[in-house]
């Protein structure tokens, strides 16, 4: 009998179960195959509960049992979990168990979370989103044992999970099955034997590429039961199928007006596959792609298409490109992984237009994460344990960084992040993963994110006769994981100022063309990207490999003299790869060739000769990125530090006269700038302190 020949609103479980029991053995294929009595029987080989039931197939069996489903979910979920238990002692007599659960995957229509509303209350809905946030597993009553205080064998027992739910059974003066009235104060609780079952709590967000300029991003809390619990973790992008139901919020008084608030509780979820890219790209986009491939001047084409309303900056943004479209990661023969992704830091005057180049690189990237250093919430740019006011449960919250997995996040004010995301943004920069371990939550979230911040410098402006680490409150061991670093000044200069201003002037009366004359179209610029990203994988030729290697060992050469800086370490080798690679998947080639890789080298030379030039050499000293400190200058700070535990040493209480360090160094050969420099460096620092005026001591 089909759900249509009976009155829907006389349905009971009993005779959904009925019609399931048909589906489930009946329904074929399209190869003619039993589909769900061959899903019942690999239940039993995975140890599995749990029958996943397509939407399409049930729509296409019975129309109105799909309506059913989409109007009264819990009554035709209950019935059709009976039919799977049925068919299963037939199908798998050996691998029976007392409760089995029907999912349902595949809904036709996602409604957005801002578009939820009352009509979807008591609805089977689908929603689409981000997991913020995940508590640790609890455990929920699935059924309830009361015992008599007085009268041990009377007892209630009560399926709290069944439909209709049976817990008001025990209000005082309800009547049971035998007539006796009851009162709730008479029994307690018999935990022991109780049965229980694995509860979850996430929060699912709209996901940010697909935020309403100037919105909040909308939330809802899911609940997970049975083996739906942690079947995904944050910066997840999943599909909830699930019934919207009602909580009162806390606080509501009884007899008065209360205030709902809406909740899932989840039926099914779906995680969205590898391909984090989850742009259409239709065959016209694919031939138009494939098309521009083909000009000679494709990679000048997609920089000139970055953020085309800034003037300049042709480098920089080529550096740019090379991070939209990354590097290949790679596994290596004994695991470890190796970072494809491209990490740029702009150190930078005010007003250089270092945010908008954040900005519009976020709303090109097909996954891009635009935050501040500070963040939005407790999770700043990594993660972070969080307490729920209202509840006091423990929640595991991402950070932009897992929101981002898989794309780019666009992290403005970089230098003013949270010192706690200070320790494990190491992390996740090198390993692409963040681990968290705080009031029982163990975790390990996936990062893989490139990361393009923008950083003020520490004295409101660049100074040019600084090293980067001391124009940056930074730690070094950050500063040294970024691939490219591009310093952007504001230095007067006539010619520049002139093109700039006119720039500017015709951007705002409107009668700017030749920028946006020859240029992609932002969303072809993204689906270039997005193709290029999922399909191409290049490798490098013999020709990229020599060309890459020459560089290498020549730039190491230079530091063969033991009283010579190191040029380059291995990190950067590892970054000209990268860079090879990204400027090669902007061409389209699965080949890195010669121009790519001396492409790829002139980008490295640049940063390296505005980031990481000795001012007192006029050589190319990497340890200043690295370390913080040219090679010249640490082997004065070495002296210094010698000369100052010397006159300690002389000392009753250790203390050292400042004027007396000067005196001794300028004896050495130091001069008297750079020991008072370096004296509140080591302040800074924590390595000395004044004990009173005019000394010095080390901690």
């Amino acid at each position: 009998m089909g759900i249509g020949e009976i009155k829907s609103i006389d349905i009971d479980v009993e005779e959904y179960t009925q019609v399931f029991v048909n589906f489930l053995k009946t329904f074929r294929d399209k190869n003619g195959e039993f589909k769900y009595r061959k899903r019942i029987r690999r239940m039993a080989i995975e140890k599995s509960t749990s029958l996943i039931i397509d939407f399409e197939d049930l729509l296409e069996y019975d129309m109105n049992l799909a309506t059913e489903l989409i109007e009264r979910p819990r009554r035709v979920i209950e019935g059709a979990s009976n039919a799977v238990k049925i068919v299963a002692e037939t199908e798998i007599p050996d691998f029976i168990r007392e409760r089995y659960t029907a999912r349902f995957a595949g809904l036709q229509e996602l409604v957005p979370l801002r578009k939820i509303r009352s009509r979807h209350i008591n609805k089977l809905i689908a929603v689409e989103g981000i997991v913020t946030r995940i508590t640790p597993i609890k455990y929920l009553i699935r059924k309830a044992v009361y015992v008599n205080k007085y009268n041990p064998a009377d007892r209630i027992i009560i399926d709290t999970l069944g439909y209709p739910r049976t817990l008001t059974a025990i209000n005082g003066g309800e009547e049971l099955e035998k007539g006796l009235k009851i009162r709730k104060s008479d029994y307690e609780l018999l935990l022991e034997e109780c049965e229980f079952v694995e509860w979850q709590k996430i929060v699912l967000q709209e996901k940010p590429e697909e935020l309403p300029p100037g919105q909040m991003p909308r939330s809802i809390e899911v609940v997970f039961l049975e083996d739906l619990v942690d079947s995904v973790r944050p910066g997840d992008r999943v599909v909830v199928t699930g019934i919207l139901s009602l909580e009162s919020e806390r606080g509501a008084k009884r007899g008065k007006k209360s205030i709902y608030k809406t909740y899932i509780e989840a039926n099914y979820v779906e995680t969205k596959g590898k391909d984090v890219f989850e742009v259409e790209i239709t065959p016209e986009d694919e031939e138009t792609i494939k098309k521009l491939a083909s000009r000679p001047d494709i990679k000048d084409l997609i920089i000139r298409s970055i953020a085309p309303s800034i003037h300049g900056y042709e480098t920089i943004k080529k550096g740019i490109a090379c991070l939209l479209f990354g590097g290949e990661p790679k596994i290596l023969p004994d695991g470890l992984r190796v970072r494809g992704d491209i990490h740029i830091l702009l150190v930078g005057d005010p007003g250089t237009a270092k945010s908008q180049l954040l900005r519009f690189v976020s709303s090109i990237a097909p996954r891009g994460v635009f935050t501040t250093g500070k963040g939005s919430t407790a999770a700043g740019l990594t993660a972070a344990v969080v307490r729920e006011k209202t509840t006091g449960d423990f929640y595991l919250e991402a950070g932009a960084l897992v929101l981002a997995d898989g794309g780019i996040a666009c992290i403005d004010e970089f230098d003013k992040m949270d010192p706690r995301d200070r320790v494990s943004i190491h992390e996740a920069m090198e390993q692409q993963t963040i681990s968290i371990a705080k009031a029982g939550i163990v975790a390990t979230l996936n990062a893989r994110a490139a990361i393009l911040a923008a950083a003020n410098p520490a004295y409101g402006r660049y100074i040019p006769d600084r090293t980067v680490s001391e124009n940056i409150d930074l730690p070094i061991t950050i500063i040294s994981r970024f691939d490219l670093i591009f310093v952007i000044t504001d230095v007067p200069n006539e010619e520049k100022d002139e093109a700039l201003a006119r720039h500017v002037v015709r951007l705002h009366s409107g009668r700017l063309e030749k920028p946006y004359v020859d240029i992609l179209p932002p969303e072809l610029l993204k689906k270039y990207i997005v193709y290029a990203r999922r399909y191409i994988h290049p490798k490098l030729t013999k020709e990229a490999e020599d060309k890459i290697v020459e560089f290498y060992v020549k730039m190491r050469k230079r530091s063969e003299d033991p009283n010579s800086p190191i040029a380059i370490t291995p990190r950067q080798l590892e970054a000209l790869i990268r860079l090879a690679e990204a400027i090669a998947k902007m061409r389209l080639s699965e080949w890195v060739t010669e121009e790519d890789a001396q492409e790829a080298i002139d980008l490295m030379l640049y940063f390296l000769q505005s980031v990481g030039l000795d001012l007192d050499t006029k050589s190319i000293d990497i340890d200043i990125v690295m370390t913080g400190k040219p090679m010249s200058q640490r082997d004065k700070f070495i002296k210094l530090i010698e000369l100052i535990n010397e006159l300690a040493k002389e000392s009753k209480d250790k203390s050292v006269k400042v004027k007396d360090v000067i005196e001794r160094a300028e004896k050495e050969g130091l001069e008297r700038a750079f020991v008072k420099k370096a004296i509140e460096h080591l302040k800074k620092e924590g390595e000395l302190y004044e004990p009173r005026p005019g000394y010095i001591k080390k901690i």
